[in-house]
């Protein structure tokens, strides 16, 4: 008696490949057509290093061997536009989906689940790494910052922040119960953490300040981007201290949202 099995998907990798080079596709265009969302993400960390840059971007820190706080502030808004399109936008975007019932309804599509993930997660690092490259280019040519002086060591935090705050931004995410609060809460913790961690004004590492946001990624990604920038001799453009906290986070936060996701609505 011959056992009848069902039909068995074999996707090749050429396929899988397409599926989320596809789904990346749309994710891509459903970011760009909102050009409100997409001037106000890409556009912050801009409006914000513009602003500083004129008031006082050429007075120099001491403390910091004597850099202009334009070389202070690019590294700063290159770590800032990785957390606000990793953290704040992924967070609202995935809360907003699922409360809606989008990311259900995608669930039941023939879109395999790991493949909308996926999509998800590297359309948000392209939007960073737009960011990224944005900030590099204004602060070179309209402030002078050299470019890293170790781009290995840049490219590797900035993969390091990608990665991390995406599962940060997930983790949150699970928490969250509905898409009213979602924009509140990430905005309210994302820049409590920004003012505290120094992204506006320098902080000398003695400072009771500097010692309480050490206990949050946000100020060791901040640090561990500026590390390549460097130029004093002798200094390590390699912050593994502040990538090692940073992964840490990452990995805690990886862990709640894998326990924690949902896809179906918030049933108060």
């Amino acid at each position: 008696m011959s056992v009848i099995t069902p039909p068995r998907k074999d996707h090749t990798r050429t396929s899988d490949l397409r599926l989320v080079l596809h789904q990346v596709r749309y994710e891509q265009k459903a970011f760009w057509i909102n050009k409100v969302g997409a001037l106000f993400t890409i556009g912050f960390s801009v409006l914000f290093l513009v602003m500083l840059g004129a008031t006082n971007g050429k007075q120099t820190i001491s403390y910091l061997g004597n850099i202009t706080n334009d070389d202070y502030y690019v590294p700063g808004f290159i770590a800032y536009g990785i957390m606000s399109a990793c953290f704040s936008m992924l967070t609202v975007n995935i809360v907003v989906r699922r409360e809606t019932g989008l990311l259900k309804r995608l669930r039941l599509t023939p879109l395999p689940t790991w493949a909308l993930l996926v999509s998800i997660f590297i359309s948000t690092a392209i939007v960073a790494v737009a960011q990224v490259v944005v900030l590099l280019l204004i602060g070179r040519f309209g402030y002078a910052v050299p470019f890293p002086r170790e781009w290995l060591a840049f490219l590797f935090v900035i993969v390091v922040g990608i990665a991390s705050f995406t599962a940060m931004g997930m983790a949150i995410s699970s928490v969250i119960p509905n898409q009213e609060t979602a924009g509140p809460v990430t905005s309210v913790a994302f820049f409590v953490l920004l003012f505290l961690s120094g992204l506006w004004f320098p902080l000398q590492a003695s400072s009771g300040l500097a010692k309480f946001s050490n206990f949050f990624p946000v100020r060791h990604l901040l640090l561990a981007v500026r590390a390549p920038f460097e130029q004093q001799p002798g200094v390590s453009p390699w912050a593994w201290h502040d990538l090692g906290i940073v992964v840490a986070w990452g990995i805690v936060a990886a862990v709640v949202a894998m326990r924690r996701f949902r896809w179906s609505p918030h049933r108060n």
